[in-house]
Formats: C-alpha cells, structure tokens, sequence
C-alpha cells in the first residue's frame, strides 16, 4: 500500500514550498471576504486577485497555500457530474505556489519538475507537459530542466490564462501523466485521447500581460506565478488510484456510508454512484458549515442545502431512511480535522445543522413526494410540472427546484421554469408589501407598538426560541417578533446577530435595535419570504455572543483596574462592546504613565488567567447598588438591574 497518504501529500507540497522562501499562507474562508463577484472561493489563487492587479501588496514575495474551494454554481458547476466520474467534485483543495516577482517561468518549471520527479517520484517516462504554441521560452525551459523529448512537449492553443476579458493574463503549462492503455481500451492512442489516460494534473501560469479592453497585450512590469494542483488527482495519482475515489480522501467517507446501508462499494452500479454523491456531498456540507454558511433558501444557504438533499435523496436509493449525513459529515471532521482546525472547532454546529435539516427534510420528503406523485398523474399528457407545483413543492416542502427537476427527470417530466421563478416573484411582492407604514418618529414607533404589541426579551435564558412575525419593515430588510433572543444595542454592547427562519424565507440578522421600549426590531437581509404572522425559529450567533459577552465581561474588569491603580474618581464615560474587541472610554484627570499602564494591564491579565468563576443576579437597583454594584450609566438603568460578579467581586 502507498505511503502517500493525503495528509503526507498535503504536508510535503506546502513544506516543499515553505523551505523555499514561500510564505505558507492558510486557506481563505469559502466565502471569499469583499468578493462580490465570487459566491464561493473556487480557486488557489482567489485570495492573490489583488495582489496580481495590483490592487493590493502584502509582505512577501512568494507563497503557498492548500485552498480549500467549492464549484457547485455558477460557471464552474460540477454537480451533476460528482458520483459518475472519477475526477469531479464539489469540494476539492487546490494546492498552489504564488509567486509576486521572486521568480517566473525557470523557477516555477524548475521547482514543479523537482517536486513531481524527485519528491513525489512519480515516473519520469510517462509524464507529458504542454505549451502554447506561441511560448517558446516555456518549451526551451522544459527541454533543458526536465530532459523531456520533443514529443513529449506538446502545443496547446488552450494554454493561455486570464482573470477575466481583461487584466492579468499569461500563457500556461500542463503537466499530464499516461495512466496506461488500460485506460484506452487496451489500445494505443496519440497524446489526448483516451478519456483519462492522459490527465493533467497541475497548471503552471505565466502571468506576464495585461490585455486592455481592446485586446491588446502589454507586459506586466514583473512576471507572476499562480499554479494549481488538485489534492485529490495527485493523491490518486500517487496511491496508484485510476479514480480519486479510490483514494484515502475519500474511501473513509464512503465506507461510512457503505456500513450504515449496509453494502459494499465497488459494484459498479447505481449503489456506487450514490455512495460517492454522498461522500463528496458531505465534504461540501461539512466545509461550508465550518464557515459558517447555514441552509436556507436562497443565496449561500440554498446551495448548500441543495448539496444536502442532493446527498441525503441519493442516500434514500441505497436504503438509508433515517439520518446518516451526520454520521458521515462526523467522519470528515475526525479525517480532515488536523488539516483543517475550524472543523474541529465547529465540530457540534456541523452536528447540529446536519441533523437538524436531516429532520427537516425527512418530514417533508414523504409530503413532498405524495404531492408530486399526484402532479405526475394530473399532468400525465403535457409531461411537465407547472411552475406553481414546483413552487408549492419549494414554499410548502422545502424542495429545492433542482430536486424536483431531479425526480422529474426520473419519471421522464419536466418542470416549468418560468412559470416557477414567477410564482417566486409573487410571493416575494406579498412579503415586502406586509408594512406601508412610515417610521420615521418616536410617535411612529409608539404607534406600531400600540397596533402590533411588544416583543419580549428572552435572550438570557435561550439562545433560540419559536415566535410569530408581528411586522415586516423596511422593505423586508427588518423583523419584529413576539419574543427574541436576540439583545438589542444597549449600553454600547452591539446587538446580537444571527437567523430567522421561517417556512418561506430567512433574515440574516446583521444588528438589533430597540427604537423604543417594548419593541426589538432585527435587521439584515431577507433570503425569501417573511410575512406577518408567520412562524419562525430565532437563532442568535451563539459564538459572536459569547465572544462578545466575554469582552462585556473585560469592561468590567479593565474598569476594577482603572479605579484600583488610578483611584475611585475614574468613571466609565462610554464603550464599544463587540465580539472582536472593546472600546472603554473613561474620565481622569491626565495622561496615563507608563508605570501606570503596565500596572493595569497586570492587574487584568492576572484577572483574565485566574478564571474566576461569574455570576448574574437580577436585583432591584437600590439593592444591586448596596451590595456594591457600580451603576456605569446612572439613570439609564431600570427599577431591575443584572448584577455581574467575578469571583468576589462586582
């Protein structure tokens, strides 16, 4: 058995590269940051796109990165094809080296011929490389650094890369390997043809032009690097797999699989084309979970929670009734968790959400597919299924449309298109039309209050609770609810953020507010539909909240601080209380010294490492006050007041 194990390849590229004066920099999220073009990260080298315009700069001149990324929409949309061939995924890591000016064609050829050839050994007499045509530097520099014969360097006119119809842009080599005539039936056949007996599997890029609206190439002032290998075809490669598949990347996923349905993989069939749907489903899942990417139906959370019906209906053709995605979705956490830290870390959220929306969906499955048996018999002579259908089949059962397009396909039906996205629309124009009202007073505010009653707090007890819509404002964009736990900007603490979620749609909660008193108004964007009186579950982002709660809590003791070192006259004057840092504003009556700084910061550090234990009373304010209690805002606070103690003292 191969020694090659992902992990070891994984490990070997990135150290290859860091011992050569590249930075080993960490995957970027799948949810590219201040990338309104991208849904998803889908290549290496997304995180350098300013860096290569010249947009951005960073400190070094050459890196490396194993990035994780996601093509399932979109031009790069692999979905239909994950299970029945032996390369596709939706989920996959791209391994790659950047270079911003350290070196260009020689070191990127010379570094990429040593790795293939003499640290992952793979056999010299079988690796092929192409060019384009027009890149004879390329062609010159494979002669001389690899030895490679004239025939076995091959013109591509395909070999020409770019970001876009204009910009960077640059010629490009592949590296291929012959899998074997197996692979062509049993026959010999020239350099590209085959099917997978010549598989490229890694792309060097030249970028050396910026093409100008005109098309017009002008040379870039330095020449970049941006190359990209799969994970999986090069671990593949390397077990002696002719499917990715058949790889430790997968197998484990797929066995897990296979044991809960009680089958054997490697039959060939239908059986197997599920289990592989599944695994790499699970990836996908998985992955987007721990970047905090949730089910919903729209945007992000739509695909994702296609990827997951896709898997859990494929999953119902091998017998797999009750929830199994969860189980397969914990595998990827114990065999990927070491790579990637933020799986372990969100290992009970991916629990969590996989299980919920396995529930979820079960329940509605049976409904779902009762209601489509009957649309296939009313619609037995037309052979498509209305738009309004799919859309009930969406709003009702929470059938994604590529689901039933899915069972359509199987019946040999269709599914109207337009007459579904219509019926979206007009679902969507009841929603924003659900508040006509102005607010822009207190008067206003009160006004609403009296017509629709007041929300009530419960966020200190739950993170989550069942309420009912009670108005849709500003255009869908804010939500007001019986009852939340969500805490409304106070006292400089910011609001809560989190998801509502409701049959017909779902708010991303970016800030809550409270206007006036008795009413909690969440904002941030609606994915759907949300209209009054609907049932919905609120859901606070419980790590922002605790991260933020422990900062609150820091205020108080950088405050204990303050007044010890400096003395009693030091009164909070303001602060800023969020999940990633706080802000204390204080008066006194001069400059901190050095000595005095250093002081404080001890006094807080050696609170923060004794971990005292806390606690939180909700006292009347006279009482909260005897027992030592400092009120930070005076007359802003209510006839009851929560009390926070740390260890021994308020």
């Amino acid at each position: 058995m191969s020694t090659w194990t992902s992990d070891r390849v994984r490990a070997t590229f990135l150290d290859y590269f860091g011992q050569r004066q590249h930075r080993v920099i960490p995957s970027l999220s799948l949810i590219p940051p201040g990338d309104p073009t991208l849904l998803f990260t889908n290549a290496g080298m997304v995180q350098f796109k300013d860096v290569f315009t010249g947009k951005g700069q960073v400190e070094y001149a050459a890196a490396t990165t194993a990035q994780k990324c996601l093509r399932v929409s979109g031009k790069h949309n692999d979905l239909e094809n994950v299970g029945r061939t032996a390369r596709h995924h939706t989920f996959f890591e791209m391994l790659g080296n950047f270079s911003f000016g350290a070196y260009f064609k020689r070191g990127a050829i010379e570094a990429a011929w040593e790795l293939v050839a003499k640290i992952y050994q793979l056999p010299i007499d079988r690796l092929w490389v192409t060019v384009h045509p027009t890149d004879d530097e390329a062609r010159q520099l494979w002669r001389e650094i690899s030895g490679l014969p004239d025939e076995r360097i091959k013109d591509d006119p395909d070999n020409f890369w770019s970001m876009g119809d204009t910009g960077p842009c640059g010629p490009c080599s592949e590296i291929y390997i012959d899998q074997g005539k197996a692979l062509s039936g049993g026959a010999e056949v020239p350099f590209g043809e085959g099917g997978d007996r010549y598989l490229e599997f890694w792309n060097l890029v030249f970028m050396q032009f910026d093409r100008s609206a005109d098309g017009v190439l002008t040379p870039l002032p330095r020449g970049c690097i941006d190359t990209g290998m799969g994970l999986e075809r090069i671990t593949a490669l390397l077990q002696g797999k002719q499917s990715n598949y058949d790889s430790d990347v997968f197998q484990p996923l797929i066995q897990a699989a296979a044991k809960r349905a009680k089958i054997n993989y490697g039959t060939g069939g239908e059986s197997d084309v599920a289990l592989r749907v599944i695994a790499d489903h699970a990836r996908s899942a998985a992955f987007l979970i721990a970047d905090c990417v949730y089910p919903e139906n729209e945007g992000r959370g739509y695909v994702i929670r296609r990827v997951m019906r896709r898997a859990m209906r494929f999953g119902r053709k091998v017998g797999l009734e009750d929830p199994f995605l969860v189980d397969v979705c914990a595998e990827v956490v114990r065999h990927m968790g070491g790579a990637y830290p933020e799986l372990r870390a969100k290992a009970e959220v991916i629990e969590r959400v996989v299980r919920q929306e396995e529930e979820r969906f079960g329940r509605t499955l049976a409904a779902g597919l009762k209601r489509l048996e009957v649309a296939f018999d009313e619609n037995q002579l037309t052979q498509v299924i209305p738009g309004t259908i799919a859309f009930e089949l969406y709003d009702t059962h929470g059938f994604p449309l590529d689901l039933t397009q899915q069972a359509c396909e199987e019946r040999g039906f269709t599914v109207d298109e337009p007459g579904f996205h219509a019926a979206m629309d007009r679902q969507r124009a009841k929603g924003r039309a659900s508040w006509k009202g102005t607010l822009d007073t207190a008067g206003d505010w009160a006004a609403l209050r009296d017509s629709i009653g007041t929300t009530e707090f419960v966020g200190y007890a739950h993170d989550a609770v069942e309420s009912t819509v009670l108005a849709v404002l500003e255009d869908g964009k804010a939500i007001v609810t019986a009852a939340t736990p969500f805490y409304a900007e106070s006292g400089g603490q910011v609001g809560d953020t989190g998801r509502i979620v409701g049959n017909g749609g779902v708010l991303i909660v970016e800030d809550t507010q409270r206007p006036i008193e008795g009413i909690v108004l969440h904002r941030g964007q609606l994915h759907g539909v949300l209209a009054d009186g609907d049932s919905v579950r609120l859901e606070i982002d419980a790590d922002a909240r605790q991260s933020t709660r422990k900062n609150h809590s820091a205020t108080h003791i950088l405050h204990l601080a303050l007044r010890t070192v400096l003395g009693d006259h030091v009164r909070q004057r303001g602060s800023l209380v969020g999940p990633n840092r706080l802000r204390f504003d204080f008066s006194h009556f001069g400059p901190l010294t050095g000595a005095e700084i250093q002081r404080i910061e001890r006094l807080v550090n050696e609170r923060v490492l004794a971990n005292a234990p806390t606690r939180t009373d909700v006292v009347g304010k006279e009482e909260a006050v005897s027992r030592g209690a400092i009120a930070f805002f005076g007359d802003k606070y209510g006839d009851t007041v929560r009390m926070l103690t740390i260890g021994g003292d308020s």
